[in-house]
């Protein structure tokens, strides 16, 4: 039993030198490539087998004849280990070098294709993430070409709808500074309104700035949807009895929801000077809340006749108003965008879609806590 204690404690002491050595030299060559690495892991297997061996010969003082006979057969293993690290360490460098040139078709904004043939488990799982990745960033490009495409737009109808009301305030002011205005208080009305309607461009644009920076600072409290609906309706009844369109809200529950009553306020009003503007005259715009499966459903329904299924998708971008008209009503397609912004801000969801006669819009809340 000592000998046996004895022949290990040798063979252990050899082959943690060798160990040791082995460490030093991965910690040298630790920026090189995988084949380096698998060489000397494959060489300190075979040195620490050799130098168990050396030691132990020593130490039991065996022949000549016996150490060169272990000897010899420690150097076949060693040359077969050292090939076959040399071998598998290629193979696996071709495979990560294959995976390498794939992925550079990130940058030339391709997608990514995994190399054909066998693989490791890890070489395998990295692809397949990869691919995901690739497949993440082919749809941010194009959310990213959207957004600027929409940007374009926004900024091209802004523009104009900026240049119109501003031309019309520079001629009548020098209408009224030449005094060659036949009714200075009709000017002086229209300049009036003018001015506010360009200050809710600017005040569209600012709250449009703040959702997409991520600054809008919401104020949270339980409210009940039953006050806020009557509320929007109470703002929008002059507006529709301009138009001639009769407004409906019989079927709003009183549900309580937990969100900030400013912000939700010009969502439903949004909401509903949109679905005025698009119904012709005699025609019913009708708002309704109720519970679902998700949560709270508040639904603005119009007599627009519909929206073409190619402009669904476009609905609440920034800048769409579903027409090529520059006309100011058309306004400056900003509502619907800040409609989603404030939505998705309190972690809800609008859509729309088309029922007969119109479309309606809907706007799904979480319902507040018991």
């Amino acid at each position: 039993m000592r000998d046996t204690l004895l022949i290990a404690l040798f063979a252990f002491l050899g082959a943690a030198a060798a160990g040791v050595l082995g460490a030093c030299v991965l910690l040298l060559i630790r920026r090189r490539s995988l084949i380096a690495h698998l060489t000397v892991v494959a060489g300190v297997g075979v040195t620490a087998m050799l130098a168990g061996t050396l030691a132990v010969a020593q130490a039991m003082f065996l022949s000549g004849h016996d150490l060169s006979v272990v000897t010899t057969v420690v150097a076949m293993a060693a040359v077969v280990s050292l090939a076959t690290a040399l071998l598998l360490g290629r193979w696996v460098a071709a495979r990560s070098h294959a995976l390498a040139l794939a992925a550079r078709s990130f940058g030339d904004g391709g997608a990514f294709t995994s190399p054909d043939g066998p693989a490791t488990a890890e070489l395998a799982a990295l692809s397949r993430e990869l691919e995901a990745t690739s497949a993440r960033l082919a749809e941010s490009r194009e959310r990213e070409r959207a957004l600027e495409s929409s940007r374009r737009e926004l900024v091209a109808w802004i523009s104009h709808d900026l240049r119109t009301p501003l031309a019309g305030l520079r001629a009548m002011a020098e209408a009224l500074e030449d005094g060659v205005a036949a009714d200075p208080d009709r000017y002086l009305k229209q300049i009036r309104m003018e001015v506010e309607r360009l200050d809710g461009m600017v005040g569209d644009l600012f709250e449009l700035s703040r959702i997409h920076a991520g600054t809008l600072k919401l104020s949270f409290a339980r409210l009940s949807l039953y006050d806020l609906v009557g509320d929007a309706l109470a703002g929008a009844d002059a507006l529709a009895r301009e138009h001639g369109v009769r407004l409906v809200g019989d079927r709003v529950e009183a549900l309580p929801v937990h969100v900030d009553g400013r912000e939700m306020s010009r969502v439903l009003g949004n909401l509903l000077v949109n679905a005025i503007r698009r119904t012709p005259a005699d025609g019913t715009v009708a708002i309704a809340a109720e519970r679902s499966p998700d949560g709270v459903v508040l639904s603005v329904t119009d007599g627009c006749g519909g929206i073409p299924d190619e402009d669904l998708p476009r609905v609440f971008d920034t800048g769409w108003r579903g027409t090529h008209a520059r006309t100011p009503p058309a306004g400056a397609g900003l509502g619907l965008a800040i409609v989603r912004g404030i939505v998705e801000a309190h972690e809800g969801r609008a859509t729309v879609r088309n029922v007969p006669g119109g479309c309606r819009f809907e706007v799904v809340l979480p319902a507040a806590a018991s």
